[in-house]
């Protein structure tokens, strides 16, 4: 199968390049490859005659989409429509990354692939502009909704709080904000077996189970030798950002796990992985 990723210099992209057989793949990313640059970009996919495009680069600073909007729609809404249409030029089925921000975390209970998405931040809502264009498009995509993503050699939420834990000896995490963290290499395996099926439609692959951000924390400080650090429960309206995170957003396995059987292990199962791997 011949397959190209694009951002595949991100954390999900490097996963997904082990997942893979090396000798189908091809990867773009920038600085040479902009998905923003309608031509080149259909070029370059069309010419390598892909089965499958798995597009996994975004604009994923969820601050800096609410402070530049505009950027966030060009890149996750216009960027996607780029590589949807070369997908539909040159036939390929195409998996598009996606969010469990495209939800509101106002329901009780984790969200399904059923659900009805409703975006209240900037991130949230080109992500789900770009969904939408995908669905509009083309008849054979995969959406792959994640969550809290992290991986070795990455810039996230595990480096961030052991970074900080170095530099100030203590944290404070909100403790009202929920979801589901999922290792990168995770959900490459999955969506490596995903694409195999031809099952096309939307799918929530996220390690199982759910935590809050303190509770990822204490477990991200405790597995990595930093269990005396303190960490200080606060609220989300006691955290200054410029977006606004939905509060309750775990999404649930259901279609993949019940008509496919891929699913992830627990969370805290791969965050112990993750550790032993990095030592």
């Amino acid at each position: 199968m011949r397959i190209v990723i694009t951002g595949h210099k991100g954390q999900l992209g490097r996963a997904l390049q082990k997942a893979l057989p090396r000798d189908t793949l091809f990867g773009l990313d920038l600085p040479e490859h902009d998905i923003t640059d309608r031509q080149a970009i259909a070029q370059t996919i069309i010419a390598f005659t892909p089965q499958v495009v798995i597009h996994a680069a975004a604009m994923t600073n969820v601050d800096g989409c609410e402070r530049d909007p505009d950027a966030a729609y060009r890149i996750n809404g216009l960027g996607t429509q780029n590589v949807a249409l070369a997908c539909q030029r040159c036939g390929a089925a195409m998996v598009y990354v996606s969010t469990n921000e495209v939800f509101d975390g106002t329901k009780n209970e984790p969200y399904l692939e059923f659900d009805q998405p409703r975006p209240i931040n900037a991130y949230g809502r080109s992500k789900l502009a770009g969904e939408l264009i995908t669905q509009a498009l083309l008849n054979r995509f995969y959406i792959v909704r994640t969550a809290w993503l992290y991986a070795q050699g990455g810039h996230n939420f595990v480096t961030k709080m052991i970074q900080l834990a170095n530099e100030r000896g203590e944290l404070r995490v909100v403790t009202d904000e929920v979801s589901s963290p999922t290792y990168a290499p995770d959900l490459a395996e999955a969506i490596a077996r995903l694409i195999r099926t031809d099952h096309y439609g939307i799918y929530h692959l996220t390690n199982e189970g759910a935590c809050s951000r303190y509770d990822f924390a204490i477990k991200i400080l405790e597995l990595s030798g930093r269990g005396h650090v303190p960490v200080h429960p606060i609220t989300s309206d006691q955290y200054t950002r410029a977006s606004t995170p939905p509060l309750y957003t775990p999404i649930r396995n259901f279609c993949a796990a019940t008509a496919l059987g891929i699913r992830l292990r627990p969370w805290e199962e791969a965050l112990r992985d993750y550790f032993a791997t990095e030592q």
